[in-house]
């Protein structure tokens, strides 16, 4: 049900971003899916940081705030956080100023990037308006996802966002809680509108994009066929923008990408 949901809804995405500038011929299509996953908020566990969060985001969501910035970003109303106008209201007791240092991952494009030396990104945006509907100053830092328990044990960060996957075994075990998830996100191979490139079986000889991140090649590998089914991969160091512009200049067939990226580039 779960995936039916997702396929669904990336069906009316990529429909509704035919309005907002992407079409079948200038957009991107979804060949094959490599790695499902979903986004979710990692804290310390009992961090009372959570519970403020927590309702600071039903708020927004309450007041149309967290809708308006994917609609922004993404072409749709894609987030799932709870709504609550009266979640703050509801805490035992209220925030005091003070600083939330959110730790974000800055290759997760567009869920978090660097864009001429500043935060950029769906999820900076919207840690901008929690901080802000809290009183608290914000603070954001660098992290690779990989290290979302070291960061949060050693005090560095108070939560991460910024396009992160969490590692199940870690919240089984109990190292950090979560928020969420908020919402559904694949790594897949993605070709041009235009294309005549149809599903998997067509990439024989085509030549790839991807970025240098570990998580893109643990991707990549996912489908041991698919290296040796290529005839180029190329591993870009400026991230997933520079991999789009390959593709749509025409120097790759098809690239690698979260599919939070398609939904942003079909709709602007």
């Amino acid at each position: 049900m779960k995936k039916l949901f997702s396929l669904l809804l990336a069906a009316s995405l990529l429909l509704g971003c035919t309005a907002c500038g992407g079409s079948s011929g200038s957009g991107l299509r979804t060949i094959q899916t490599l790695v499902e996953q979903d986004y979710s908020l990692a804290f310390r566990v009992g961090d009372p940081t959570k519970d403020y969060v927590e309702a600071a985001l039903a708020v927004l969501m309450a007041q149309g705030r967290v809708d308006e910035l994917a609609t922004k970003w993404f072409g749709g109303r894609i987030i799932t956080f709870e709504r609550d106008s009266l979640a703050l209201e509801k805490l035992d007791e209220q925030p005091q100023p003070r600083d939330l240092i959110v730790g974000v991952d800055v290759n997760s494009f567009p869920m978090a990037y660097l864009s001429k030396g500043e935060f950029w990104g769906f999820d900076v945006e919207l840690a901008m308006s929690t901080a802000e509907l809290l009183g608290w100053n914000l603070k954001l830092q660098p992290i690779e996802k990989e290290d979302v328990y070291i960061e949060l044990s050693s005090g560095n960060i108070d939560c991460a966002w910024g396009g992160i996957a969490l590692n199940a075994k870690e919240l089984a075990d109990g190292l950090y809680t979560q928020l969420g998830p908020y919402v559904h996100n694949d790594i897949v191979i993605a070709a041009r509108g235009g294309s005549f490139i149809y599903n998997s079986l067509m990439l024989s000889g085509k030549s790839l994009a991807m970025c240098t991140t570990a998580e893109a090649m643990d991707a990549l590998n996912q489908d041991p066929r698919l290296p040796r089914r290529l005839g180029q991969i190329m591993r870009l160091a400026k991230g997933t923008t520079e991999c789009f512009d390959y593709l749509f200049t025409g120097k790759c067939d098809v690239v690698l990408a979260d599919t939070m990226a398609i939904y942003y580039f079909n709709c602007h």
